[in-house]
């Protein structure tokens, strides 16, 4: 039906209008002169009295819209909204819209409160050193041809760049040539958000000496580090990694070349990447051509989720080299391991795997060319591994397969063999039972704080314009400049690799990058009487305190929730999945010496734990084994749960 004349003028004057503001808001774009302030919570009538066309205003309508109750609405996830005004918001959309946005990244990072930063640059320092160096609380510089060609001495890495956001170091060339030298790295880049290090060409040709990497990496949430050409033509130089990468979120390490044609170098990988989640290795060229290697990884990627590690030629060509796994991938939640070309046209390797991928929910293993052309007394021995591995063109000669065994169920008596629950830390608080939720119960915990970069959600308009699937991860790149191999490049996969995950069983899920989308999968799985909820703040984190009044929401029954973990991305993104059979519980957190309330907690008890993996944190912690208890945790900062509305 068309519109009377009046109401079309009427129309066309209001889009001529617009299209004027429009033009002449672009150059206040893209000078930058519009600034805009990041509230950490704002007053509910600052919100409502917010231009009604801004991001904020918009979904406080959709709320209302989607939302029956009447209940008050979430301030805190109304602060995650996008914090554009009207115009730029416009602009913004329509430059998405004409897939221009890549070349106005910085304006738009930083108008609607992105974080692109993810790749940075650092002091480099000078070559030359003849005295010891102690590097302690030390952060962000640039080590490259530090040390190299020197003589004896030791170099010491302790409390390196701890605690930043975004520390970025690069070791390139570092003790090569050297004579001797060793180099300790304890406590390096851990509690850090994103670790960008390159170690290309480390220690190559080092004669003798060792590098320490103690706690390296602990606790980060994306660790990029490239160790290429690492220790390659190095004779006899000793390398340990102890509980590396452990507890870290996402990311990536890369070892191409790493020791080739070294000289009886052994390296040892204890712990690594224990409790990780998606972390991806790649061993490419690893000792290739190598004399006398003595590699161990013992306990590597246990308990973590989905780790993903690439052995490419590794140990090719390798003289009299050996090899061990031990533990390797135990308790994991599923994973992918390829062997391509492993130990091929070797002499007289031994390579032995015990207790290999002892997994709840398994993965794929791959194994090709595996032994392949290799002479004289070369062994392969695999001992207490478990199903679904593909061995395809291996060697027959030399290679024995002893206790081949299905652990998808676990005895509570086994749970313990080989020591790994006794030497296993998990933060004190992290997980505790229902009965601690107890009125006047002392008790700790754990860190609850955000170390996620401060990012806003973007508008819905923006969103839809944009890519979101690894099909289409060209596109992504372009726009926010990710170059091969960068950490933003690792960030973006990791990302979408996740939120395409197919679903653990019994769980949905989706991932939001707009609070509009985060409503409407909770209304789709809990109906539209809900509300959220997250814990108040982060007084209490690693301490002892007192638990206060406790509520247990509707009416402390066994319900179904929707729970919501931020996703590390250049915007807000979310990682929500529905949570059946729990109990969601709020309780006030008391200072343990004045009992005066510090803050509010949520915690959610999980009832129903049959497939979670044996070696869970979760166990090691509470002594008990898969179903037989049920697990709580709070709710950390930023992260919330949805229930039906009390």
């Amino acid at each position: 039906m068309s519109l009377p004349m009046d109401r079309q003028i009427d129309r066309t004057n209001f889009l001529l209008l617009l299209l004027v503001l429009l033009v002449s808001s672009f150059n206040v774009f893209q000078a930058k002169i519009s600034e805009t302030s990041t509230e950490i919570i704002p007053s509910f009538s600052e919100v409502l009295q917010a231009n009604p066309f801004t991001p904020r205003a918009s979904l406080i309508r959709y709320w209302s819209k989607r939302i029956s109750n009447k209940l008050p609405k979430p301030l805190f996830l109304l602060s995650k909204a996008s914090p554009l005004n009207a115009i730029n918001s416009a602009i913004l959309t329509k430059l998405a819209t004409q897939n221009s946005l890549s070349s106005h990244l910085e304006s738009f990072c930083s108008l609607a409160n992105l974080y692109c930063s993810f790749d940075s640059s650092s002091t480099v320092l000078g070559n030359k050193h003849d005295k010891d160096a102690n590097f302690a609380v030390y952060s962000n510089k640039g080590f490259a041809n530090y040390g190299s060609s020197r003589r004896g001495g030791v170099d010491s890495f302790k409390n390196y760049s701890d605690g930043l956001n975004n520390p970025g170091d690069s070791f390139k060339k570092y003790s090569g040539a050297s004579t001797s030298h060793s180099e300790a790295f304890t406590n390096y880049a851990n509690n850090a958000n994103v670790a960008d290090s390159n170690f290309t060409s480390y220690g190559s040709g080092a004669n003798g000496g060792s590098g320490e990497f103690k706690n390296y990496d602990k606790l980060v949430n994306v660790p990029n580090l490239r160790f290429t050409n690492y220790d390659s033509d190095a004779n006899n130089h000793i390398l340990s990694f102890s509980s590396y990468s452990d507890d870290t979120n996402s990311g990536s390490e890369a070892f191409t070349a790493y020791g080739k044609n070294a000289n009886s170098g052994p390296s040892e990988f204890n712990s690594y990447g224990d409790n990780s989640n998606i972390i991806a290795s790649g061993f490419t060229g690893y000792g290739e051509l190598g004399n006398g290697a003595n590699d161990s990884f013992r306990a590597y990627g246990q308990s973590g989720n989905n780790p993903r590690n690439n052995f490419k030629s590794y140990g090719m060509g390798g003289n009299s080299g050996i090899d061990s796994f031990s533990r390797y991938r135990n308790g994991a939640n599923v994973g992918d391991d390829s062997f391509q070309s492993y130990a091929r046209n070797s002499n007289s390797g031994k390579v032995r795997f015990a207790s290999y991928g002892r997994s709840f929910n398994h993965g794929n293993d791959t194994f090709k060319e595996y032994g392949k052309g290799s002479t004289g007394l070369t062994n392969v021995e695999f001992k207490s591994y478990s199903m679904d591995r593909t061995f395809k063109d291996y060697t027959v000669k030399g290679v024995t397969f002893s206790e081949y065994n299905n652990f998808s169920t676990v005895s509570e008596g086994s749970l313990r063999e080989g020591g790994s629950h006794v030497n296993k830390w998990v933060e004190p608080g992290k997980f505790f039972r229902e009965s601690d939720l107890k009125e006047g119960n002392a008790m700790v915990m754990p860190d609850i704080r955000d170390r996620m970069p401060r990012r806003s959600f973007l508008p819905p308009g923006i969103l839809s314009k944009l890519p979101f699937s690894t099909s289409r991860l060209s596109e992504l790149k372009e726009i926010f400049h990710a170059r091969e191999d960068s950490t933003m490049e690792s960030v973006l996969t990791n990302a979408l690799e996740e939120c395409e995950k197919a679903p653990s069983r019994g769980e949905t899920k989706r991932c939001v990058g707009s609070a509009e989308e985060m409503v409407d999968f909770a209304v789709s799985v809990l109906g539209h009487d809900v509300t959220v909820r997250t814990t108040k703040n982060v007084s209490g984190s690693k301490q002892k305190v007192m638990i206060g009044k406790v509520k247990g929401i509707n009416g402390g029954e066994v319900t179904k929730s929707v729970s919501c973990h931020q996703s590390l991305y250049p915007y807000l993104l979310y990682y929500c999945h529905s949570v059946p059979k729990v109990r969601v519980y709020e309780a006030d957190i008391l200072d343990v010496e004045s009992k005066t309330k510090i803050n509010q907690g949520i915690a959610i008890c999980h009832i129903d734990t049959s497939a979670w993996g044996s070696e869970h944190g979760a166990f090691v912690a509470l002594g008990s084994i898969p179903g037989k208890i049920e697990v709580c945790h709070w709710i950390f900062e930023n992260d919330m749960t949805w229930t039906i509305a009390d």
